[in-house]
């Protein structure tokens, strides 16, 4: 029973590494997306990034069952290794994470700029004054 038990929580070990590693693939992705200017692309990775979270949260709450059940001499996991490459793929994941914010809130920043730059455009030419010759000059606002 204990075997099992073991056996089925590195399963879903396995099965939790390989979750984080297509989240921090997505989150590549919608990086490149944004460079590219790919909002086509970018949608469908914030919608697989939303399932990949999903299915992560779920799999933490079956994976967390009370320990009680296992007695403390057990190992918790088997495989060490596995263990060791959820950590590292946990660390990828967070620093992806931060840069993928700090892209996202760069971006909406050069948005919010261009935004404000496109609605006071008047587009009216406005005429140099003195006592050289009137040029036309395009101007805008911000």
């Amino acid at each position: 029973m204990i075997a099992a038990s073991v056996q089925e929580r590195d399963r879903k070990a396995v099965e939790y590494l390989q979750l984080l590693r297509s989240l921090a693939s997505e989150l590549e992705r919608a990086m490149q997306a944004i460079a590219r200017n790919a909002v086509s692309d970018l949608e469908e990775s914030v919608t697989n990034q939303q399932v990949l979270s999903n299915q992560l949260h779920l799999l933490v709450d079956e994976i967390c069952v009370p320990l009680k059940a296992i007695p403390p001499a057990s190992p918790v996991f088997a495989d060490e290794d596995s263990m060791r490459q959820i950590r590292v793929a946990s660390d990828t994941l967070q620093k992806l994470n931060r840069r993928y914010a700090a892209l996202l809130q760069h971006s909406s920043r050069s948005v919010a700029l261009m935004a404000s730059l496109l609605s006071s455009f008047k587009g009216q030419f406005q005429e140099a004054s003195g006592p050289r010759l009137k040029h036309q000059t395009w101007s805008c606002q911000m």
